[in-house]
């Protein structure tokens, strides 16, 4: 579990170089700053070391300087995605997109869009326009008509209707 948490540490601090780079030179000047006043007070408590004091003054004062420079030249760093992000990028959105739409396809969610923006297909039109023609007292087509048309339209309606028709005749 340790190893999962330190891999995701290590890779969402791999995403931002540059401010990885900031954190670690804020980092290193708080150190800096604290050797610095821990080398003051070893210079006041101890006189005869005043010359190691001033050099580790100096030390913390220079990488204090250094890292305030770091900090400086950073605005002009621009960090760049590699090429294998962008692809586990673009993968993993395609990815998701193809998932919701087979979840609203399966759902039936996407004919009810369709049928909001009033895309009926023709093959559903022919056969409820044959259905309202039916059941139209006046006009001649029948029951036979209307499955006719809807087994030369639908090859699915068509086994499935074949398929009911040997069970029939097998009772």
């Amino acid at each position: 579990m340790r190893l999962l948490v330190l891999l995701a540490i290590a890779v969402a601090a791999g995403c931002s170089p540059s401010r990885d780079i900031a954190d670690r030179a804020s980092r290193i000047a708080e150190r800096a700053r604290l050797d610095d006043e821990a080398w003051s007070r070893v210079g006041d408590a101890h006189p005869d070391m005043m010359g190691e004091s001033a050099a580790g003054r100096l030390r913390a004062q220079q990488n204090l300087r250094d890292t305030t420079g770091i900090h400086k030249s950073l605005t002009g760093v621009e960090d760049s995605t590699p090429w294998w992000a962008s692809t586990i990028t673009w993968v993993a959105g395609a990815t998701v997109a193809v998932v919701v739409l087979l979840v609203l396809w399966r759902s039936g969610a996407l004919t009810a869009v369709r049928i909001l923006i009033g895309w009926i297909p023709r093959q559903k039109m022919t056969q409820a326009e044959l259905a309202v023609d039916m059941l139209d007292e006046s006009r001649p087509e029948g029951d036979r008509e209307l499955v006719s048309a809807m087994r030369a339209q639908d090859a699915e309606f068509d086994a499935a209707f074949r398929k009911a028709q040997q069970r029939r005749k097998a009772k």
